[in-house]
């Protein structure tokens, strides 16, 4: 196993799953690992398949809310991020994609500097492929409106973290608020 791999299968070991889902995600993604080095894209849109995603969620922990961008090629509500490049960290591309899509310095202290959550999907649209996703909360404030890049995403606003008031997304998205909801402190009223 090449450095770069060992790297992410360290990560992904280091998960905490949420539940049955995640544990069977993880499982994969430690058996797909394990028998290749070939985990990164390398031709767009989807060579090879599987390949490593860094989701990047902007969240207002205060606010109860996260910022999801109308995407241009899926049709969807998404959070921002996209591909490791090859030997890449995750948290690097969680930072790079950050500033690229979002232009903002990532700030990681919401739920810390390692992935909240694991994700294997088959993507939507023109060239449908499985993306291994590590997912990044960021600290960001809902008073903010924060400029997507256009060539990914037409619009974008904040959502309340309600798992039942999504619009269309990513199929895991209220998994992941569930998640993101066990390390945030009680809602006082």
């Amino acid at each position: 196993m090449k450095p770069a791999t060992a790297l992410v299968s360290e990560i992904v070991q280091g998960l905490t799953p949420l539940d049955a889902l995640e544990r069977q995600h993880i499982d994969e993604t430690l058996t797909w690992l394990a028998a290749t080095d070939d985990i990164f894209r390398r031709i767009k849109p989807a060579a090879p398949s599987p390949h490593l995603v860094s989701y990047v969620v902007l969240v207002d922990p205060a606010g109860r809310a996260l910022y999801l961008g109308h995407h241009r090629k899926s049709n969807l509500e998404l959070p921002m991020g996209g591909h490791v490049e090859p030997g890449e960290h995750p948290l690097e591309a969680a930072r790079r994609e950050a500033t690229e899509e979002i232009g903002i310095a990532a700030d990681f202290s919401v739920a810390g500097e390692r992935p909240l959550m694991l994700t294997v999907t088959t993507t939507v649209g023109a060239d449908p492929h499985v993306d291994v996703s590590l997912w990044y909360a960021v600290r960001c404030d809902r008073s903010r409106e924060y400029p997507l890049a256009p060539a990914e995403f037409t619009s974008a606003r904040w959502w309340d973290l309600d798992p039942y008031g999504l619009p269309q997304s990513d199929p895991h998205l209220p998994r992941f608020i569930r998640k993101l909801d066990s390390t945030l402190p009680p809602v006082t009223r």
